[in-house]
């Protein structure tokens, strides 16, 4: 993470993006746009207009990957050391009068509202989110997980999660959860023992729902008590499993 993004010592970028609604009549917005799971099928027709019709798009270099071949724009690529310059060379041509979208994996408000914090921040314009669908959409689809029924916490971000820890602590066994692991200190292994060092029932049953909407989509069903046993053939650099994974905890 570049030092501009010292989320330790804040603030997060996430607070600044949700700080205030979007206005509604906002002149000339940059677009914040989800891309979906990464299959472009999934992903929608106003967002592919948005970076179609762009000057310059800007994201991870992983996810502009996934619609280079979709625009003309000039591309600007980024990983977590060089986001704050990339970012601040977006600003720049959107200064210059061009026309920017930034893209996002899935959809921005689950997961990317610190990189929409970071894009909101950077320039001097209104910046207008372009949802999409999500790898979570996916899996609540795949593990039957009503989203009415279920508690959602992201511990893909940057920062403190003992709060998103306590929620799904509070929710395990009354309600479903969707889990988004964070490569790779907290993948589904990790959080299953958390879980039942909580006193979570080790039969609960588990679905870890990899690379969603891909050719090489996985489903792991499990549970609880088997899915810790696996915690044990990772560590803070590897996991059994995909970085791109979705754990579901289905309540009873």
């Amino acid at each position: 993470m570049s030092d501009a993004y010292d989320l330790d010592a804040g603030p997060d970028p996430a607070a600044l993006a949700a700080s205030e609604p979007e206005p509604s009549d906002a002149e000339g917005p940059v677009y914040a746009v989800g891309i979906g799971p990464g299959n472009p099928e999934y992903l929608t027709p106003r967002g592919e207009r948005a970076i179609r019709d762009a000057d310059v798009v800007v994201g991870f270099e992983t996810v502009v990957e996934f619609v280079r071949g979709r625009t003309d724009a000039e591309l600007l690529t980024c990983g977590y050391r060089d986001e704050a310059e990339t970012l601040a060379a977006f600003a720049d041509r959107i200064e210059d009068g061009a026309s920017g979208t930034a893209v996002l994996m899935g959809d921005p408000n689950h997961s990317g509202y610190q990189f929409v914090g970071k894009v909101q921040a950077a320039v001097e314009a209104p910046v207008r989110v372009i949802p999409g669908i999500s790898s979570l959409q996916v899996a609540a689809s795949r593990a039957r997980t009503p989203m009415e029924e279920t508690a959602f916490v992201t511990l893909h971000k940057s920062g403190d999660i003992a709060p998103d820890l306590q929620r799904l602590r509070e929710s395990v066994g009354e309600r479903h959860l969707l889990v988004l692991p964070r490569p790779y200190d907290w993948m589904p292994e990790d959080v299953a023992a958390e879980l039942l060092d909580c006193g979570a029932s080790a039969s609960l049953e588990a679905l870890v729902l990899e690379r969603l909407t891909h050719d090489d989509e996985a489903v792991t069903k499990t549970t609880l008590g088997e899915l810790r046993a696996l915690s044990a053939e990772s560590d803070a650099d590897s996991s059994p499993f995909s970085d791109l994974s979705v754990l579901a905890v289905r309540s009873g």
